[in-house]
């Protein structure tokens, strides 16, 4: 089986290589990780003390970020390598000031996975969510290293749990610990016998709260919003904001701001709602459309606190985006119908902070629902659910106080027995 899981890692670097000569983002992929051994080694010939956080992206990274933060405040002396394996999370957090190092993880292969930890040396290495690297898992295993999974959660049709022994269950037991996000994902980890798991929470909780008490201001953004109520479009995608051209036609008594998931097709999308990009606007002319598009990333976290209401994309793929980010400021959120994956969605749904749609009408219908809505659901839904960081942090902190005991005493036991 190792060999299959090896071989399907070089067949999918063969796809990026073939995909690069037409899609700039697996270009990315490949340019990021030029010559990057050499420069890992370059970069940590004479560096210790290095704990190594891995993303699959930007999603991910959000829920690490609040650990990383808290990790640096309480073991100032560790310096902090964050890799990424996706273009999406490398290229906006590349200068993330709040680490020591950003670099892009080379591909999964027994080869750049033993290279690597024996060059970076890291006292430890925490995974966030769903990243599963065998061959990286197995070399730090292999070299005594501690490795977390942070923030991770399980759904019984992964292949972990098809039978007990199989061999991507056998690959969890190179896990030093899980940090799970619910029961579920425990008792799932329970049932192919692997006990070393830690009901922590989400993460994402804690981000989401950090950031919406400590948001920057965009004073164009409050001055577009202060003259009819607006709704935020977060994180969409084509289906998205074909439901929502027809929406935004019909309904000009708010104002929109929409922050596509990808800009690759911006100019399309301002010409479906005649609208303005946020890169040219001033002063005089933000008022001139109703609809704004935000043509650049990283600024969407904070801009949800200027809405009345959230759409958020994705739900019409493969999946939501982070609702959150809109919840932690009060603000209901609409997504469309994937969104069974996402434990936050099927909660805010029952508690009346959330509507799923399928289609134009329905948009119509939630959006006139929450034209009234009591911010507090939104907001004790987050404060309730906060808290998953410092028990990861105290947890990891324990871990390593009760193996240093265990050791001591391993080692007074040896003393009188010679």
């Amino acid at each position: 089986m190792r060999f299959l899981y090896n071989f399907s890692i070089y067949l999918y670097i063969l796809s990026i290589r073939i995909a690069a000569i037409f899609n700039a983002k697996a270009k990315l992929w490949l340019k990021g990780r030029k010559n990057i051994s050499q420069n890992l080694a370059d970069t940590f010939k004479n560096e210790k003390d290095i704990v190594w956080f891995h993303c699959a992206s930007l999603g991910e990274f959000e829920q690490g970020k609040p650990i990383i933060e808290d990790y640096k405040k309480r073991y100032p002396s560790h310096k902090i390598l964050l890799t990424f394996f996706s273009p999406s999370g490398f290229e906006v957090r590349k200068q993330y000031e709040k680490v020591d190092w950003v670099f892009y993880l080379p591909a999964d292969t027994s080869k750049n996975a033993k290279k690597f930890i024996e060059t970076v040396r890291p006292l430890k290495a925490i995974f966030i969510k769903y990243e599963f690297w065998f061959n990286y898992m197995a070399e730090l295993k292999k070299q005594a290293i501690p490795f977390y999974s942070v923030s991770s959660i399980f759904r019984k049709e992964q292949p972990f749990f098809r039978y007990k022994n199989n061999w991507f269950a056998k690959q969890l037991k190179n896990v030093t610990h899980f940090f799970v996000q619910d029961n579920h994902s425990k008792e799932l980890l329970n049932s192919i016998e692997i006990s070393n798991v830690t009901i922590s929470g989400d993460t994402r909780f804690d981000c989401v709260n950090l950031t919406a008490k400590n948001t920057k201001p965009f004073p164009l953004i409050e001055v577009f919003s202060k003259n009819k109520p607006t709704i935020i479009c977060g994180s969409t995608w084509s289906k998205d904001e074909r439901i929502l051209a027809k929406y935004i036609k019909k309904n000009p008594q708010y104002n929109y701001i929409i922050a596509p998931h990808e800009l690759t097709h911006v100019r399309e999308l301002q010409k479906k709602t005649n609208a303005l990009f946020f890169s040219a606007a001033n002063q005089q002319n933000i008022h001139d459309k109703n609809v704004l598009i935000i043509d650049n990333m990283g600024m969407l976290s904070s801009i949800y606190k200027y809405g009345k209401i959230a759409y958020i994309g994705g739900g019409f793929g493969v999946g939501i985006h982070n609702i959150l980010e809109a919840v932690a400021f009060g603000v209901p959120v609409i997504f469309g119908p994937n969104y069974k994956k996402f434990n936050e969605a099927k909660d805010l749904i029952a508690l009346g902070g959330a509507k799923s749609i399928s289609n134009f009408e329905e948009l119509e219908h939630a959006a006139n629902h929450f034209e009234e809505f009591d911010s507090t659901i939104a907001l004790k839904y987050i404060e309730n659910n906060s808290g998953a960081t410092e028990r990861v942090i105290l947890n990891i902190w324990k871990q390593k106080e009760e193996t240093f005991l265990f050791l001591v005493d391993s080692l007074l036991q040896f003393t009188e027995l010679t």
